[in-house]
């Protein structure tokens, strides 16, 4: 019998209406392949499952300051963020989709510099004081916040899985190489449901 996983919590990367809508967002690739394999409600159940167990589900979204203090066009996202004013704090950009508006209880941590969701934030401390242990993973993206997160949770000693089904790159073709290569290295690369079937107890 497999063993269940010790004090995870969820961790869903960046779901917001500047990235997923493919109306809005900064990247109609990745919002065409989150749409295409179902992120959303996907994500949207495993939250209640972690919920159903009392299991604590935290959300890491971007949001730009309105004078864009501490952006630098250090990159190609830090670029287009600038000239787009986009994933500005108190615009729609930032408001996640409706089946993954943070619930009472879960934990919300913002980020207003910088590509990846320990940067800048509150979500180690958060997580500590939550005593946990392992992160799952889900969001976007599989190209460059992910295998951040991942990278930057294994070396403050969290164990990481990625629940794999519920995340989505800029294409299918770069979603494949990114988990395969990078994100396998780091992560235990899991379906929703497996993730489901090694949750604890609801203490």
């Amino acid at each position: 019998m497999t063993s269940p996983l010790t004090a995870p919590a969820l961790v869903i990367s960046e779901c917001q209406l500047g990235i997923l809508d493919p109306g809005r967002s900064v990247s109609p690739g990745l919002a065409e392949h989150a749409a295409a394999r179902g992120l959303v409600p996907r994500t949207a159940g495993l939250a209640r499952a972690f919920r159903g167990l009392r299991l604590p589900v935290f959300h890491c979204l971007i949001e730009h300051r309105p004078d864009q203090a501490g952006m630098l066009p250090n990159s190609y996202l830090g670029k287009l963020a600038l000239r787009g004013r986009s994933m500005t704090a108190g615009t729609d950009d930032v408001l996640p989709p409706a089946e993954l508006t943070p619930q009472t209880g879960d934990f919300v941590s913002r980020r207003a510099t910088g590509l990846t969701a320990f940067y800048g934030t509150d979500l180690d401390a958060m997580l500590r004081l939550q005593d946990v242990r392992t992160l799952v993973l889900a969001g976007v993206s599989t190209n460059v916040a992910l295998p951040g997160l991942a990278l930057e949770a294994v070396n403050r000693g969290y164990d990481v899985v990625l629940a794999e089904d519920c995340t989505a790159g800029s294409s299918p073709e770069a979603h494949r190489f990114f988990v395969e290569n990078q994100l396998a290295v780091l992560a235990r690369v899991r379906t929703s449901q497996e993730v489901i079937a090694r949750l604890p107890a609801a203490p």
